[in-house]
């Protein structure tokens, strides 16, 4: 399962970061990439230093696996959750690369504070507020029950940390700061990873 594993993963990043970042850079400009921001220890340097680990991490699990260096956890490591974990996978990489395209020539990785991009709140983002990080947890647990090791649950955990840490300390301030009671009113009515959960309170 580690070949298969290894190579889902591959394709994933070739397209969720580096198709996507091509065509941002075609439309744009700009591949969208703002780089890990904050400074060393704060809350948003974390968040970008975790999901690089998360990363990392992902390519290790299989690798390790087909290397013959790690031992699945027995728990876990059946046929059913095998099953189970590329049906995740498959359908979370669809929806990261859905909510990518709906976002537009609004897609970032990371924020760079001095930007204005346009709000979306259409299509996926009309259902959760991050559409795109959403996805990728399915994703992340999928691709960690094909090869279920230490290492493969280390980055979930690294990832979900990230993405909670990047939404909730850098995003929402921003978007916030940035977009106003646009936002404000948005982030009310909307949920944050699941519909009607994780809505801010208009005063926030």
């Amino acid at each position: 399962m580690g070949e298969a594993t290894l190579a889902l993963y591959v394709l994933y990043l070739g397209l969720a970061f580096g198709l996507r970042s091509l065509l941002q850079w075609r439309s744009t400009g700009s591949t969208g990439f703002v780089g890990i921001g904050g400074r060393p220890g704060s809350a948003e340097w974390l968040a970008g230093v975790l999901f690089a680990v998360a990363l990392v991490l992902g390519v290790a699990a299989p690798v390790l696996m087909i290397l013959d260096r790690l031992e699945p956890i027995e728990l876990l490591d059946s046929g059913a959750a095998h099953v189970v974990g590329v049906v995740l996978a498959v359908i979370g990489i669809g929806l990261t690369l859905y909510a990518q395209s709906a976002m537009g020539s609004s897609w970032r990785i990371g924020v760079d504070p001095d930007e204005r991009t346009e709000l979306v709140t259409q299509g996926p983002f009309a259902v959760v507020r991050n559409p795109i990080f959403a996805a990728m947890i399915p994703t992340g647990l999928g691709l960690t029950l094909m090869v279920p090791n230490a290492v493969a649950l280390a980055g979930l955990l690294a990832l979900v940390i990230a993405l909670e840490l990047q939404v909730r300390v850098v995003e929402e301030p921003y978007l916030l700061r940035a977009q106003g009671r646009s936002y404000a009113d948005y982030a009310a009515r909307t949920g944050r990873f699941v519909p009607g959960i994780g809505k801010l309170s208009r005063g926030a």
